[in-house]
Protein backbone atom coordinates (compact mmCIF):
# COMPACT_ATOMS: atom_id res chain seq x y z
CA UNK A 1 0.00 0.00 0.00
CA UNK A 2 1.40 3.43 -0.77
CA UNK A 3 0.81 6.44 1.59
CA UNK A 4 -1.75 7.55 -1.50
CA UNK A 5 -3.21 4.80 -1.05
CA UNK A 6 -3.70 5.20 2.36
CA UNK A 7 -4.62 8.29 2.97
CA UNK A 8 -7.64 7.10 0.40
CA UNK A 9 -8.75 4.46 2.52
CA UNK A 10 -8.33 6.59 5.66
CA UNK A 11 -10.28 9.65 4.15
CA UNK A 12 -13.31 6.90 3.51
CA UNK A 13 -13.73 6.25 7.16
CA UNK A 14 -16.81 8.66 8.34
CA UNK A 15 -16.15 11.72 10.47
CA UNK A 16 -11.95 11.63 9.88
CA UNK A 17 -9.42 14.57 10.35
CA UNK A 18 -5.86 14.47 8.70
CA UNK A 19 -2.78 16.06 10.27
CA UNK A 20 0.92 15.91 9.02
CA UNK A 21 2.55 15.93 12.29
CA UNK A 22 5.86 13.47 14.00
CA UNK A 23 8.14 14.22 11.45
CA UNK A 24 5.96 14.58 8.10
CA UNK A 25 4.03 11.41 8.89
CA UNK A 26 0.14 11.18 7.82
CA UNK A 27 -2.28 10.95 10.80
CA UNK A 28 -5.45 10.17 10.84
CA UNK A 29 -8.02 10.81 13.82
CA UNK A 30 -12.02 10.60 14.35
CA UNK A 31 -13.10 12.71 17.25
CA UNK A 32 -9.40 14.22 17.58
CA UNK A 33 -8.25 10.80 18.40
CA UNK A 34 -5.70 9.36 16.33
CA UNK A 35 -6.70 5.79 15.08
CA UNK A 36 -3.92 5.61 11.99
CA UNK A 37 -0.33 6.86 11.40
CA UNK A 38 1.57 6.58 7.53
CA UNK A 39 4.95 6.75 8.05
CA UNK A 40 6.80 7.18 11.47
CA UNK A 41 9.71 5.05 10.69
CA UNK A 42 13.48 5.44 9.45
CA UNK A 43 13.43 3.31 6.37
CA UNK A 44 12.65 4.00 2.83
CA UNK A 45 9.71 1.57 3.50
CA UNK A 46 6.17 3.00 4.16
CA UNK A 47 5.57 2.06 7.47
CA UNK A 48 1.59 1.82 8.95
CA UNK A 49 0.96 2.19 13.01
CA UNK A 50 -2.83 1.18 14.14
CA UNK A 51 -4.15 0.58 17.38
CA UNK A 52 -5.06 -3.17 17.63
CA UNK A 53 -7.81 -5.06 19.79
CA UNK A 54 -6.30 -7.59 22.59
CA UNK A 55 -6.31 -10.40 20.57
CA UNK A 56 -4.51 -8.83 17.54
CA UNK A 57 -2.12 -7.39 19.25
CA UNK A 58 -1.10 -10.94 20.32
CA UNK A 59 -1.38 -12.57 16.79
CA UNK A 60 0.41 -9.66 14.75
CA UNK A 61 2.92 -9.09 17.57
CA UNK A 62 5.34 -12.01 16.00
CA UNK A 63 3.92 -12.04 12.51
CA UNK A 64 6.76 -11.22 9.68
CA UNK A 65 6.33 -7.63 8.61
CA UNK A 66 4.72 -6.32 12.43
CA UNK A 67 5.90 -5.15 15.42
CA UNK A 68 4.97 -3.50 18.59
CA UNK A 69 4.66 -0.15 17.67
CA UNK A 70 7.71 1.73 18.80
CA UNK A 71 6.95 4.91 21.24
CA UNK A 72 3.15 3.28 21.90
CA UNK A 73 3.74 -0.36 22.84
CA UNK A 74 6.58 0.23 24.94
CA UNK A 75 3.96 2.34 27.00
CA UNK A 76 1.86 -0.76 26.93
CA UNK A 77 -0.47 0.90 24.50
CA UNK A 78 -1.86 -1.93 22.11
CA UNK A 79 -0.53 -0.59 18.96
CA UNK A 80 0.83 -2.19 15.63
CA UNK A 81 3.23 -1.19 12.82
CA UNK A 82 3.47 -3.07 9.78
CA UNK A 83 6.70 -2.17 8.63
CA UNK A 84 6.97 -4.22 6.07
CA UNK A 85 4.67 -5.58 3.37
CA UNK A 86 3.35 -9.37 3.78
CA UNK A 87 2.32 -11.62 1.03
CA UNK A 88 -1.17 -11.65 1.39
CA UNK A 89 -1.17 -7.62 0.21
CA UNK A 90 -3.35 -4.79 0.95
CA UNK A 91 -6.67 -6.53 2.57
CA UNK A 92 -4.88 -7.54 5.90
CA UNK A 93 -4.00 -4.03 6.40
CA UNK A 94 -7.51 -2.03 5.39
CA UNK A 95 -9.07 -5.02 7.58
CA UNK A 96 -6.72 -3.83 10.44
CA UNK A 97 -6.96 -0.03 9.81
CA UNK A 98 -10.92 -0.23 9.75
CA UNK A 99 -10.59 -1.96 12.92
CA UNK A 100 -8.92 0.66 14.72
CA UNK A 101 -10.99 3.21 13.42
CA UNK A 102 -13.63 1.17 15.22
CA UNK A 103 -12.00 0.84 18.57
CA UNK A 104 -11.32 4.26 18.70
CA UNK A 105 -14.41 5.54 17.44
CA UNK A 106 -15.92 3.29 20.15
CA UNK A 107 -14.17 4.73 22.82
CA UNK A 108 -15.12 8.32 22.24
CA UNK A 109 -17.70 9.87 24.52
CA UNK A 110 -21.18 9.05 23.77
CA UNK A 111 -21.95 12.81 23.42
CA UNK A 112 -18.97 12.72 20.87
CA UNK A 113 -20.13 9.75 18.84
CA UNK A 114 -23.98 11.53 18.67
CA UNK A 115 -22.34 14.72 17.91
CA UNK A 116 -20.15 12.79 15.00
CA UNK A 117 -22.87 10.59 13.30
CA UNK A 118 -21.24 7.51 14.57
CA UNK A 119 -22.21 3.88 16.07
CA UNK A 120 -25.94 5.13 15.93
CA UNK A 121 -27.14 1.73 15.49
Amino acid sequence: MTYEEYNEFCRSQPATTYVVQWGNSHVWKVGGKVFAIGGWEKSDKPAFTFKASELNFEILRDEPGFRPAPYMAARGMKWIQQYDVPESGDEPLKYYLGESYRIVSKGLTKKKQKELGLNQD
